[in-house]
């Protein structure tokens, strides 16, 4: 990649590309922090440099007055937008709305919770979910790709819903094949439905690292938080499958451009501003990450920020 001095301002396409991208997922796996730890983490992240990039704290359900103990010494309101939460339904989709409510109800001053994730294998699931669903609370729905994968994603897409994908965990299984994310990809595209990926997304370039902070932890292959955005960009463009997967698959940082006003990919495969808003509008709209430190120290290294 072409070096930018770090002192430059941040490129529009870039911005554009990974504005509020980054949900913080400090409390799961590899990370798996403690609740005061991961929100410090936050409130620093928040009041940072790259806080442009950060999106929402993400939480289970169960540990919403926990957080709140601790939370609460953070907020501020001279100025600064208030905390957005993304939070894990539990097993009881009514009371995870009904305690959602409550919450919301009572801190919205200070944080409030606009994003619900929610499993969901069975076209029933999704139906009951959303019936129960109120207004103005974006839920993503975790499906598997499964035989039933396009029967989800078409009920997400009559519901006016959103999809999530599993992008990795702490053993080399929990990744899917780039061919796996790509048929995901490509059928949420298809189908006007956005969505966001979780786990296993630290480095923007696919490449093969530790997959835990352990020092005789396993080692795999990781899908790169870049390769996944652009290839995105480049399934709404219609590129084959074939081209997606060698995009998928690109471990060499020098072959991606950034400039303006565009983003190309081994020279002749760009995205241009419009094609960057719409990627990230009603493409891939963010991706969790228990470490928002080291996306950062990647693109820097790469010469990005």
């Amino acid at each position: 990649m072409d070096a930018i001095d770090q002192k430059s301002p941040v490129l529009e396409s870039v911005r554009i590309l990974l504005e509020g991208a980054i949900d913080y997922a400090g409390l799961f796996p590899p990370s798996q922090l403690s609740m005061s730890e991961a929100v410090i983490n936050y409130a620093l992240n928040r009041a940072g440099q790259h806080n442009w990039m950060l999106g929402r704290f993400v939480l289970p359900v169960a540990r919403l007055s926990e957080f709140l103990d601790i939370a609460s010494h953070y907020f501020t309101s001279a100025g600064q937008r208030g905390w957005r939460l993304s939070v894990l339904a539990g097993e009881n989709i009514n009371d995870t709305i009904r305690q959602i409510a409550n919450f919301n109800e009572q801190n919205s001053a200070n944080v409030v919770i606009d994003s619900l994730e929610v499993k969901a294998n069975t076209v029933s699931k999704i139906e009951n979910t959303v019936s129960a669903l109120p207004p103005n609370l974006t839920t993503y729905f975790e499906v598997g790709i499964g035989e039933n994968f396009v029967d989800l994603v078409s009920t997400l897409a009559f519901r006016q819903q959103r999809a999530k994908i599993r992008t990795g965990g702490v053993v080399p299984e929990d990744f899917p094949k780039s061919a796996e994310v790509i048929k995901f990809v490509r059928a949420c595209v298809g189908a006007n439905v956005p969505f966001k990926a979780t786990a296993g997304l630290h480095h923007p370039i696919r490449c093969y690292r530790p997959l835990t902070y352990a020092a005789d932890g396993p080692k795999g292959t990781m899908h790169g938080f870049l390769n996944l955005f652009l290839m995105t960009g480049f399934a709404r463009k219609s590129f084959k499958p074939k081209r997606l997967e060698e995009l998928m698959e690109e471990e060499f940082d020098e072959v991606f451009r950034f400039e303006e006003p565009r983003i190309s990919w081994r020279d002749s495969n760009v995205l241009d501003i419009f094609d960057l808003q719409q990627l990230r509008l009603a493409g891939i709209t963010s991706f969790g990450s228990c470490s928002f430190d080291e996306p950062v120290a990647d693109l820097h290294s790469l010469g990005i920020l």
